[in-house]
């Protein structure tokens, strides 16, 4: 017969289920486990395998609708677990990895223009700098591996070019730079220069060794019209012995465009001229570059001055003189000759009037073939020609008017002198000489050609800088 304990067992796992369907049948609401002990024993030992006094103690979870859920539920089954049996949840630790990131050198190179650039002027200024940092090593190499000229900043920050580059070549960098935090970063690029065909000839007159007269205008003629005229004229100087005030203008002369520079006031006599035209490697136009600087040593002559008054049937000759318009200034009358001068102004013709203002000599030919197919000549053969400007006037022979001359103007324009008198004044000229007309009523000008910078007046002529 079996014991009424041991009958109990079952009957109340039955009403456990049965609690357990009840709670469940209605909801999926989150529940709460209830854990429920149910101890079973015999009255008269204890089970075999346990201590003393122990007993086997079965679990029963029951879900229970009261209460909040660490989890949502999805089944009324209870779970059963044995108090013999434990489970043990361990955190797992996670051991970081540590690391030392590497941090870039802080040195920053950089260059003007950048490295890799191409078609420079060979006059381009090249500088190389360093931020955070300073230049260890420098070179700068032609395509034959020459060092080119170039100096470091004091403060090993900055690498600037210290001369001209040649037309046509590679220049390549190499060095080393090492910024404030002790590492190096290399210096490395190259920079290319405009080809050969780019060149272009410039001219510088008076030339080296010349002795001219005190109107001479020092000209330097540029194969086009450069585009930006103020970079031109911050290369050039003129430097005088005794200093002569003066300023450069830009004139078109008849085959070119040109930078004149002339004295406020006719040079003094003797004055020592040096001229210095840095122009290698600057930009006239596009694909038009100088060729080469130039320079000029030359020296002002003797002080003399024509003065010629179309109304007096004569030419004066003065030396010693000091200021434009002014014969009063000169020490010295050394010749006066009879002279007959255009006859423009006595037959209404003003091509045939000779201009008044101030001519610059500026050719010496002893024989010089003229024509003027308007007025009925070709190819007349005269002699001691003093070429005064570039619309035909000469100071020349002319026996043909022998007679006129002091008394009356017959000439095209010309000032005739005769045979000994033209040899003579032509003996004691120089390029540069000024001859001062007046008297007539059509003015020199630029519409004559060179040479009419005397006729510009002096706040006119500065303007006419670029600067």
């Amino acid at each position: 017969m079996q014991s009424p304990r041991r009958l109990a067992l079952p009957a109340v796992l039955l009403a456990a289920v049965g609690v357990l369907a009840a709670c469940t049948s209605g909801s999926a609401a989150p529940t709460v486990s209830t854990t429920v002990s149910v101890t079973s024993s015999t009255a008269s030992a204890p089970t075999p395998g346990t201590s003393g006094g122990a007993s086997t103690q079965p679990q029963v979870t029951v879900p229970s609708s009261g209460g909040e859920s660490a989890g949502a539920s999805s089944g009324g089954t209870p779970t059963v677990s044995s108090p013999a049996t434990s489970s043990t949840t361990s955190s797992s630790t996670t051991s970081a990895t540590s690391s030392t990131a590497v941090l870039p050198p802080v040195a920053k190179v950089s260059a003007s223009p950048s490295f890799g650039a191409t078609e420079l002027s060979p006059a381009q200024e090249i500088t190389i700098s360093v931020a955070k940092g300073s230049i260890k090593k420098l070179t700068l190499t032609n395509p034959t591996g020459k060092v080119v000229k170039g100096s470091v900043s004091s403060d090993g920050s900055t690498w600037t070019l210290g001369e001209v580059l040649g037309f046509g070549k590679t220049y390549t960098v190499a060095g080393t730079a090492v910024g404030t935090d002790g590492k190096s970063v290399p210096i490395k690029g190259t920079f290319s220069t405009i080809g050969e065909d780019n060149e272009a000839r410039s001219t510088i007159t008076p030339g080296d060794g010349e002795v001219v007269g005190i109107a001479q205008p020092i000209i330097i003629r540029f194969p086009t019209e450069p585009t930006d005229k103020a970079l031109i004229e911050k290369h050039l100087s003129v430097t005088t012995t005794p200093k002569v005030e003066g300023s450069w203008a830009w004139i078109h002369h008849d085959d070119a465009w040109g930078i004149d520079w002339r004295p406020k006031n006719y040079w003094p006599a003797n004055t020592k001229v040096h001229v210095d035209a840095k122009i290698y490697g600057l930009k006239f136009a596009d694909g038009v570059y100088g060729s080469e600087d130039l320079t000029s040593d030359f020296t002002i002559g003797r002080s003399q001055v024509v003065y010629a008054d179309a109304k007096s049937y004569k030419i004066v000759v003065k030396q010693g003189c000091t200021e434009m318009n002014d014969p009063d200034s000169c020490t010295s009358t050394v010749a006066s000759y009879p002279a007959s001068y255009g006859s423009g102004d006595d037959i209404g013709d003003p091509n045939r009037v000779t201009r008044s203002g101030i001519h610059v000599v500026n050719e010496l030919l002893p024989v010089h073939k003229m024509s003027n197919p308007a007025y009925g000549y070709t190819n007349v053969t005269e002699y001691w020609d003093v070429r005064i400007s570039n619309n035909g006037e000469f100071i020349h022979q002319n026996q043909g008017t022998v007679g006129d001359q002091g008394v009356v103007n017959v000439s095209h324009g010309c000032i005739n002198l005769s045979a000994v008198n033209a040899k003579a004044y032509f003996q004691s000229a120089l390029i540069g000489d000024p001859v001062e007309i007046t008297g007539t009523s059509v003015q020199l000008s630029a519409a004559d050609g060179d040479l009419y910078d005397w006729t510009i007046p002096w706040g006119e002529w500065q303007s006419l800088s670029a600067l």
